[in-house]
């Protein structure tokens, strides 16, 4: 607990550093290349008292470094890094194993992001319903064949009979988030809206974007098992 607050502090730090259009401005002109605060001065138009106070701010951040020409020793460079503006994006999940993805019927959103999970980082990804339906849904099989996924049309199970104890379990329906109280319970709730409801290309269309654009967000931030 203590290194996660001292890295939402340090993050916090980071993010207030960068609220300011002129240190924002002096990130930006440091991002290609290295520059001297009077160098900076005359880039961004700006007082070099006001240069000097900036860069204090964005060096206590962690943005910025502070290094001594090795030409004309009177002279300092300031140099981005990079490391500081990573480490704004959340720690990692602890490491994961296998993924599964709960819907309702496990007919159409659980099945997708499945697919896509497992196309996205070649992990282990699994779906499954609290209720499943017999058949994945046609319109759920279109979108899948349209992104060049693969769906089994009568690959539909029961979160009982799928989830294990070591599984990041992700709810892509509300229902299905709401439901599972007991030993099963999601780690994550993805809010995406029941295509079949509507049952139009258009609606799995939509539902595909929203939880391509998810899994996408979430990966990068997934230890998977076996992968370090």
């Amino acid at each position: 607990m203590d290194v996660e607050l001292a890295s939402l502090a340090g993050r916090a730090r980071i993010h207030a550093a960068l609220g300011d259009p002129a240190r924002l401005a002096i990130v930006d002109a440091l991002t290609l290349g290295d520059a001297s605060p009077g160098e900076i001065a005359h880039t961004l138009d700006m007082p070099t008292n006001l240069v000097a106070h900036h860069v204090k701010v964005l060096t206590e951040a962690g943005l910025v470094l502070r290094g001594r020409s090795e030409g004309d020793r009177r002279r300092i460079y300031l140099r981005l890094q990079p490391a500081a503006l990573a480490a704004l994006t959340p720690p990692p999940l602890a490491e994961v194993g296998r993924v599964v993805f709960v819907c309702t019927h496990n007919s159409a959103r659980s099945q997708l992001a499945a697919a896509l999970w497992k196309r996205r980082t070649h992990g282990e990804a699994a779906s499954a319903g609290t209720k499943p339906a017999a058949r994945v849904h046609p319109r759920a099989l279109a979108v899948a064949h349209r992104h060049s996924l693969d769906l089994d049309a009568t690959g539909t199970a029961h979160v009982k009979d799928v989830v294990r104890d070591d599984d990041l379990v992700i709810a892509v329906c509300d229902n299905a988030h709401e439901e599972l109280t007991g030993p099963v319970r999601p780690r994550l709730h993805w809010s995406v809206p029941d295509p079949v409801r509507v049952d139009t290309d258009e609606a799995f269309e939509a539902a595909y974007a929203d939880l391509a654009d998810r899994v996408d967000r979430l990966a990068p931030t997934t230890m998977l098992r076996g992968t370090r």
